[in-house]
């Protein structure tokens, strides 16, 4: 690997980094932002659609401006959106404003949504061209963010000290973050040939391919099971099994932990056993986690049976895709497609739950996740395109041989 690349892949581990630090950062201090807003579990649904919206409209428009202008822009663009983002939410914790909240959070999931497809793009071109099974590490290093942003965040809510100060701290590191890896990242990657850059038809015949739209049902479940943890699973362990807020943000951080070994071990699995195996034993994982945080009344086991939920969780984004970028010509689009999918579950998931946590409880809400990850472990093997791709290869060497 030439220095560059180093520097590149380096570079994208911090860019990765960055929005989990910043992420765990909110999520650590919802029930004290909760509190402030004087908002019900049914308003947070709503506030936390903010979130949801943002990312969906940077996911939509991601796709195109990678094949446009390439994966460095809207990179860029998407995480200097994060770091505004941070400023602005605690400006609302500060203000106890609702609306300023919810524009904070708009902005925060469109950074993410724009900044996440193209980074994943840049992330696939660099597996292309080392031949190295990347993408679960970088992932991890987004749930490593997470992890250390959880660890600050528990401190901070044990120390008392006021949210908007906690997340204007996070704002500087975050922007200091972002200044030093963007001069890392090469420009040009990403950018379509003519007829290729996401829009009209070469987009169309991308929805069409039935084993994509499979690779994308599989990142519904598990994106749902990861961001459910994300929105709510503080929450649900103070309301849903009586843990007091710094205990919640704690076991919030163990998901994390659980979330970042998997990510980072899962090179080692995804080459030992194969996509369609891990992908069918994170789907088992997730679901026996879920299964004893929504049906133990024990707080210690729930609580501990978040680390399954979290294992469960963790590879399902990366690897799908990975296995998307292989699916066929126009790497961006279908990348853009399955993340597309994902994203929906960050769109439909945060009200979708805290309705339902209004009526019946977190605990109960849990159920709809839980189906959905089931459903993985069924639709694991469209995952295994890597041996498809070489058959294709294979055949394609025999049609030309005289």
């Amino acid at each position: 690997m030439d220095l560059a690349t180093r520097r590149r892949r380096q570079a994208l581990f911090l860019l990765f980094f960055l929005p989990g630090i910043a992420l765990s950062s909110w999520v650590t201090r919802t029930p004290d932002i909760r509190d402030r807003l004087a908002a019900s579990t049914g308003q947070m649904g709503l506030i936390l659609f903010g979130l949801s919206l943002g990312s969906m409209i940077g996911i939509l428009c991601s796709g195109r401006l990678t094949s446009r202008y390439g994966t460095r822009p809207v990179i860029g663009v998407g995480t200097a959106l994060i770091v505004v983002s941070l400023a602005v939410i605690s400006a609302g914790a500060l203000l106890s404003s609702v609306p300023v909240v919810v524009a904070g959070l708009c902005a925060f999931g469109a950074g993410v949504g724009a900044g996440d497809v193209a980074a994943n793009v840049d992330a696939a071109d660099i597996e292309r061209v080392t031949d190295k099974t990347t993408l679960p590490t970088l992932h991890g290093c987004f749930s490593l963010g997470t992890v250390v942003g959880a660890g600050v965040g528990i401190a901070a809510t044990a120390a008392r000290l006021p949210a908007h100060w906690h997340l204007a701290a996070v704002t500087l590191i975050a922007a200091a973050i972002f200044l030093y890896a963007m001069r890392a990242i090469p420009a040009g990657t990403g950018i379509g040939a003519p007829g290729q850059d996401g829009s009209g038809g070469a987009e169309s015949k991308v929805w069409k391919d039935g084993r994509l739209l499979l690779i994308g049902a599989i990142v519904l479940a598990m994106a749902l099971a990861e961001g459910a943890a994300n929105d709510w699973l503080p929450l649900l362990m103070v309301d849903g099994h009586g843990l007091d807020a710094a205990s919640g943000s704690l076991v919030y951080a163990g998901f994390a932990a659980a979330m970042t070994i998997g990510r980072f071990s899962g090179s080692f699995f995804l080459d030992r056993f194969g996509r369609t195996a891990v992908i069918r034993a994170s789907a088992v994982s997730g679901a026996l986690g879920l299964v004893l945080v929504i049906f133990s009344d024990n707080a210690v086991l729930a609580g501990a049976a978040v680390l399954f939920w979290g294992l469960g969780a963790a590879l399902g984004f990366p690897v799908a895709l990975s296995a998307a970028g292989e699916t066929g010509p126009n790497e961006t689009a279908r990348v853009s497609l399955v993340a597309t999918i994902g994203y929906v579950a960050f769109l439909v998931g945060p009200p979708g739950l805290g309705f339902l946590g209004d009526h019946w409880g977190l605990r109960a809400a849990m159920l709809v996740v839980l189906a959905f990850v089931a459903s993985a472990v069924f639709l694991a093997p469209a995952v295994d395109t890597r041996r498809r791709t070489a058959t294709a290869d294979h055949d394609g060497e025999h049609s030309r041989t005289p």
